[in-house]
């Protein structure tokens, strides 16, 4: 069924939305240093909550201009709520405060596990089979977090934290998938989000009130510059990066689409070098390598491209 969505597509129009796929990957990239230079400058939580807010408010903008607002029904909303909490609190939550405590090029590649942890929620959750291909991924994949944050700094004694905390922000995104996945039949998935962006970050706001009394004093301390990282990340990388991305996935697919996710943590690192001057270690590229074939070998993508190329040998023996 999936395979018939995308079929009506010509090449052209195809290569258009990879093009797309490939600039909202570069955003998101950005985003993770965009999103360093903030925390760094400003109380995280607070900051967090104002451009969370910020994103909410441009999705539903660009939504009623193209008709596509109206209210969820109780079973909607109930699912929204909870992937509020997973895909927003928690997520940006851990984000925020991680980034605050580690390198913007070691939360990028993390960050880059996205497929892979969604994969392996999908398997406890859905009851999704795991090939042999997916398991050898997974495998990989925490392989590569391994290098990054076990041996890049010095051994599990010097574990940072901020590692841990940005793990746990892309594992809090993979669970919320399943929650949109479970909705997404019946609730544009770019309504849900500008419902999700909207109430988490009212949430965000109020534990920043507990965590960050301050918070909103400090943020006065901004200067322009920094201000308009802020509302790039909030309307380029978070909200129209993630509306583009899930339109992407209704034309291309989820397999398709999840491909592109691999240049997330090679945009975020490179960037790091060039706007950041941080240093690329070894153990870095190792766990980049690692982490790109973990994430090809545990989304599915390998699966899929073996299957077609199966398919597509079979159709001329067919139509004899």
């Amino acid at each position: 069924m999936k395979k018939k969505e995308v079929e009506h597509l010509s090449k052209s129009q195809k290569y258009q939305i990879y093009i797309l796929l490939v600039f909202v990957m570069m955003s998101w990239g950005l985003n993770v240093i965009a999103l360093k230079i903030i925390v760094d400058v400003f109380p995280p939580i607070t900051i967090t909550s104002l451009r969370v807010f910020t994103a909410g408010i441009s999705v539903f903008i660009v939504l009623f201009f193209i008709k596509k607002v109206r209210v969820p029904t109780k079973k909607e909303f109930i699912y929204i709520l909870i992937a509020t909490f997973f895909n927003v609190v928690f997520h940006h939550y851990f984000l925020s405060i991680g980034l605050s405590k580690t390198s913007a090029s070691n939360g990028g590649l993390i960050l880059g596990l996205g497929p892979l942890l969604t994969t392996v929620v999908a398997f406890f959750f859905l009851g999704n089979r795991v090939s042999f291909l997916q398991f050898s991924g997974i495998i990989l994949g925490l392989l590569g977090v391994s290098f990054i944050v076990v041996v890049g700094n010095g051994g599990i004694s010097d574990i940072s934290i901020g590692d841990v905390y940005v793990f746990l922000s892309i594992l809090s995104q993979a669970i919320s998938f399943v929650m949109i996945k479970k909705i997404s039949k019946t609730l544009d998935p770019r309504l849900m989000t500008g419902y999700m962006l909207l109430i988490g970050s009212s949430i965000l706001f109020i534990i920043s009130l507990f965590q960050e009394p301050n918070g909103i004093r400090q943020i006065s301390n901004g200067t322009v510059s920094v201000w308009i990282i802020f509302f790039a990340s909030a309307l380029i990388g978070t909200a129209f990066g993630h509306m583009m991305y899930n339109d992407s996935i209704g034309k291309v697919g989820v397999t398709e689409a999840a491909i592109f996710i691999n240049l997330n943590p090679l945009f975020a690192m490179i960037s790091a070098v060039i706007f950041l001057g941080e240093v690329i270690s070894f153990s870095q590229i190792i766990g980049f390598v690692f982490i790109l074939s973990g994430v090809l070998l545990g989304s599915g993508a390998i699966d899929e491209y073996i299957r077609q190329t199966k398919q597509k040998k079979k159709v001329p023996y067919s139509s004899v």
